[in-house]
């Protein structure tokens, strides 16, 4: 029979955190447009880290720039002056669907039938395969290999009509979770699925003009003021001095991924209508009445598990501290070491304090688990420096399946929670003990109910069935 630590032995490249695809940021009827969204676009920056771009039009000319690396990299004084424009739409992102390279940076754009059309899109769709070999076989041809891209093909076969029955008729055709930003040279579009799985506002700018966003973070770098979420279900319309919604679809049950308020968003963005920054400190509460502990300190990996940590602390009247900290001047890439510095990756971004550890009985207070082998060396390097016990509590629950909606997580094999139980982990991770939240807690840590959100990655409970060929192609190509 094949151990646990056998299945591991050749593990995908590690990965501790599941990664999310993408951010969007989009600017209207402001002079500054493109500097608007750059702005909006740093904010967003750990929602994607592959590539950035920006669309701009200024009603006579729509000018793009994007390119692979962040948006620090990608963007100049030089290039955003020339990208001139009162609406801007932009991207950061991760690749779940497409390959990383620079033909799948976004905004991706066409011009069609003398229409210039731009979109920039958070979210997977579960029906692309089926809805791009449909296309294909009635003669369009693909650029990029972006579930995004089927969107553009979709509405240039329904451009016969007006604009908005052209919407109309390209989104009741797809399935799946956008949060998406269009644009033409005098229009710009937000959408968001009736499900509403990804979160996406709209601001007011105070000197004139809109901007829309994946979280409320954007809102605050320009000092935009928050207006209200854009509604799932909802096609939001902006052009000229007039915003205008539409509702293709009949109202549907909402799915609100709960992994943003666990880990993907930033804590002090309000997402889904809640604050994150509060949530997950009540998560770890919550953890701290389900999982009683003794210990002689409670501590996170930075930055993973910080604010649960802080609310874990506060309830048990355990200590806080940092028992390792992180080097905040790694970059994405770096000289790599010899093949005999194991586990150099992991050292390099966080370091125990080893006169600190020794002897102690650490509480480590994680957000979640994925595959663990990262996880496995990090609590290794706590046993190295002397300490005498090693815990953790994790503010989810186990995941266990994977994510068809814009998270990378890995296929079910290679997650550590689908084929092992929780003290099997442990002895994986060497541990002395591990505990998990309850599914409720989580959820009752939101202030919200269990039929607000999706939990699929505990519960296998898909709101919007992949379609059988997306299935597989995400099984085979997850990871």
């Amino acid at each position: 029979m094949t151990t646990f630590s056998q299945k591991l032995a050749n593990p995908s490249p590690p990965s501790l955190k599941p990664r999310h695809e993408c951010g969007v940021c989009g600017i209207f009827n402001h002079a500054d447009s493109s500097r608007l969204a750059y702005f909006g676009l740093y904010a967003l920056q750990h929602r994607g880290q592959e590539s950035a771009g920006i669309v701009t039009s200024s009603g006579e000319r729509v000018l793009i720039h994007k390119d692979m690396g962040l948006v620090s990299e990608v963007f100049s004084e030089e290039t955003l002056t020339s990208l001139e424009g009162h609406i801007s739409i932009g991207h950061v992102r991760y690749s779940t669907t497409g390959a990383s390279n620079i033909i799948n940076t976004q905004p991706l754009m066409i011009t069609h039938k003398g229409i210039t059309l731009a979109v920039a899109h958070n979210g997977n769709l579960v029906n692309s395969i089926a809805l791009r070999n449909r296309l294909e076989e009635e003669g369009s041809i693909f650029q990029t290999t972006m579930d995004s891209e089927v969107v553009l093909h979709l509405l240039a076969r329904a451009a016969n009509g007006s604009f908005e029955e052209a919407l109309t008729s390209a989104f009741r055709e797809i399935k799946g979770a956008f949060s998406m930003l269009m644009m033409t040279k005098d229009t710009m579009v937000a959408i968001r699925d009736p499900n509403g799985f990804r979160p996406l506002c709209l601001g007011k700018i105070n000197n004139g003009g809109y901007i829309v966003a994946s979280e409320t973070c954007a809102l605050d770098l320009v000092e935009a003021q928050y207006l209200r979420d854009v509604a799932p279900g909802e096609l939001l319309i902006c052009r000229g001095d007039e915003l205008k919604s539409i509702y293709p679809w009949e109202k549907q049950k909402t799915s609100f991924c709960i992994f943003e308020n666990v880990y993907f968003a930033r804590p002090d963005s309000d997402i889904f209508g809640i604050n994150v920054y509060e949530t997950r400190k009540r998560m770890g509460q919550i953890l701290a009445q389900e999982c009683p502990m003794e210990g002689d300190f409670v501590m996170p990996f930075p930055d993973s598990g910080n604010y649960a940590a802080i609310g874990y602390s506060q309830e048990s009247g355990i200590p806080l501290e940092f028992g390792v900290i992180r080097n905040h001047y790694v970059g994405r890439t770096f000289i790599q070491p010899t093949q005999s510095m194991r586990d150099f990756n992991v050292r390099v971004k966080l370091n125990p304090v080893r006169s600190f550890l020794e002897g102690k009985r650490v509480i480590i207070i994680e957000d979640s688990i994925i595959r663990g082998t990262t996880g496995k060396s990090r609590v290794q390097s706590l046993r190295n420096a002397g300490a005498a016990e090693v815990h953790m509590m994790v503010s989810c629950p186990p995941t266990r399946h994977p994510c068809y909606y814009g998270i990378d997580f890995p296929s079910r094999e290679e997650l550590v929670a689908y084929r092992n139980e929780v003290d099997q982990i442990a002895q994986y991770l060497g541990l002395d003990s591990l505990y998990y939240l309850s599914l409720e807690g989580m959820v009752r840590a939101t202030g919200m109910t269990v039929d607000d959100f999706c939990l699929a990655c505990f519960n296998a409970d898909y709101p919007v069935e992949p379609d059988l060929s997306f299935h597989k192609n995400a099984l085979d190509k997850s990871g």
